[in-house]
C-alpha cells in the first residue's frame, strides 16, 4: 500500500539516462505525481544491459562502511520495490534468491571472507546461513570437484534488463514520457535535447560513465571514467540452471545460472575508455578461466557476449547528490549498479523533490571530487581497491 502524497503535475523533472538508476528515479518521481521525461541516449555499452545481476553485498567493501551501507540497503530494497512494481502490474522482474558458493583452491583462502561474513551477520541476518560445503558440484554441477566452498543462502540474482524495463513501463503508466535523443546541460543549468531546449524544474543526471562529459558545461569536472567489462553467456543444453547458486571465487571469474539452461561467465576489468568491442583477449580470458573453474562448461554453446562500461569515480565511492541548484547526480556505482541502482534511484528522486532521502547521501556528495573546469583530473583512475578482482567479485 502506497502512503506517499502525490505532488503537483506542474512540477517537471527530466532524468538523463535510462539505465537502472535513471529508470528507478523516474519511477519514484512519477509515483509522487511529478511529470517526468526520461532522455534515452541509447549509448552503446550501458552498464545495466550488460551486468551479471549478482546481489550479494555482504562479501565486499570491507573498510568502506558508507559503500557497504548503500549496497546493503540496495539489496534490501528489492523486497518493497517488488511489491510496488507488482501493484503496477509488473509481476515478473527476474529477482530470485538462489544463494552463493564462495570458492577457492585452498580452504584457507576462504577464512578471511568467512570472518568478514560472521562479523556482519548480526546486523545483516538477511545474508542467510553460512555453511561449509563438501561437494559444491552437487549445487553447481559444472564445477571442479576439488574446490573448497562456503555456501551463503541469502544472495539473489536479477536480469538488469528485465528490472530496468519493468521500472520504465511502470513509470510510463504513471505519466512518464521516454524520448530518444542526446541531452546536453547548459552553463546556466538548462537542458537541451538534440539541440532544442527542454524545460525542467530539476534534472537528474543518471548517465553512468557518460556523466562527467554531461556535467562539464556547468563548469565542473566530475571525475567518472568507464571501466570495461566483457561478459559471456553460454547455453548448457539440458541443464536446469535456474536454481543454481552464484559462484564467487576469491580470484578469477564469477559464474551464475539463469533460466533456459543459461550460464553467465564474467567479467573482465579493463581501463579501455569507451571502446565497446568484444576482444579476443578479453573473451578468451573469461572463457578460459571460467572453464578452468567449471570444466563442465567446456561443452556449453557460446550464445551471446556483452560489453558494459562500469562508471567508476576517482575515489571509488558513488556520486549521489546536488551538483547545482537544479541538477542532481546519481552515478558511480561501478560493479554494483544492479545491487544498489534501484535504491540509488529512490535516493535521487527524494533529493530532486527536496526531501530527506532514506539514507544519508552526504558521504556520496559529488562536490567531494568535483573541481572547476580546467583544474580537475577527469581522467583520474579509481584507487587500487576499486579496480581489484576481489572488489568486483559480487558484480551486480
Amino acid at each position: 500500500m502506497r502512503t506517499s502524497t502525490p505532488t503537483s503535475r506542474d512540477q517537471h523533472a527530466v532524468v538523463i539516462g535510462s539505465g537502472i538508476v535513471g529508470a528507478s528515479a523516474a519511477y519514484h518521481l512519477s509515483l509522487r505525481g511529478v511529470a517526468v521525461t526520461v532522455v534515452d541516449g541509447a549509448d552503446t555499452g550501458q552498464a545495466t544491459g550488460a551486468g551479471a545481476g549478482i546481489i550479494c553485498p555482504w562479501v565486499d567493501h570491507e573498510g568502506a562502511d558508507d559503500w557497504y551501507r548503500l549496497a546493503l540497503e540496495g539489496a534490501r530494497y528489492y523486497a518493497p520495490l517488488l511489491e510496488l512494481l507488482g501493484a503496477d502490474g509488473e509481476h515478473d522482474v527476474s529477482h530470485a534468491r538462489v544463494g552463493a558458493l564462495l570458492v577457492a583452491d585452498d580452504p584457507a583462502e576462504l577464512a578471511p571472507v568467512e570472518t568478514l561474513l560472521k562479523s556482519r551477520r548480526a546486523a545483516a541476518p538477511d545474508m542467510g546461513t553460512i555453511s561449509p560445503v563438501d561437494r559444491p558440484a552437487d549445487l553447481f554441477p559444472p564445477l571442479r570437484p576439488d574446490v573448497a566452498a562456503l555456501h551463503l543462502d541469502g544472495p539473489s540474482r536479477v536480469d538488469g534488463r528485465v528490472v530496468r524495463d519493468a521500472l520504465l513501463r511502470a513509470a510510463v503508466r504513471h505519466g512518464t514520457r521516454v524520448v530518444s535523443g542526446t541531452a546536453a546541460l547548459t552553463p546556466a543549468g538548462g537542458l537541451l535535447v538534440d539541440g532544442s531546449p527542454l524545460a525542467a524544474d530539476v534534472v537528474v543526471v543518471a548517465a553512468g560513465a557518460w556523466t562527467g562529459e554531461l556535467c562539464r558545461p556547468l563548469g565542473l569536472e566530475v571525475p567518472v571514467v568507464p571501466r570495461r567489462g566483457q561478459i559471456a553467456h553460454a547455453e548448457l543444453a539440458g541443464a536446469e540452471t535456474a536454481g543454481w547458486p552464484i559462484v564467487l571465487p576469491r580470484r578469477g571469474p564469477y559464474l551464475l545460472g539463469f533460466p533456459g539452461s543459461r550460464v553467465v561467465l564474467g567479467a573482465t576489468v579493463e581501463d579501455a575508455g569507451f571502446d565497446a568491442r568484444v576482444t579476443a583477449g578479453g573473451l578468451g580470458e573469461v572463457l578460459a578461466t571460467g572453464v578452468a573453474l567449471a570444466p563442465g562448461l567446456a561443452s556449453a554453446a557460446l550464445v551471446e557476449t556483452r560489453v558494459g562500461f562500469r562508471p567508476v569515480t576517482a575515489d571509488g565511492l558513488p556520486l549521489i547528490g546536488h551538483l547545482a541548484d537544479r541538477v542532481v547526480v546519481a552515478t558511480g556505482l561501478s560493479a554494483y549498479g544492479l545491487t544498489a541502482g534501484p535504491y540509488t534511484g529512490l535516493i535521487a528522486a527524494r533529493l530532486a523533490l527536496g526531501e530527506t532521502p532514506p539514507l544519508d547521501a552526504g558521504p556520496f556528495s559529488p562536490h567531494r571530487t568535483a573541481s572547476p573546469h580546467g583544474t580537475g583530473t577527469p581522467g583520474t583512475a579509481a584507487p587500487a581497491w576499486a579496480s581489484s578482482r576481489s572488489a568486483q567479485v559480487a558484480e551486480g
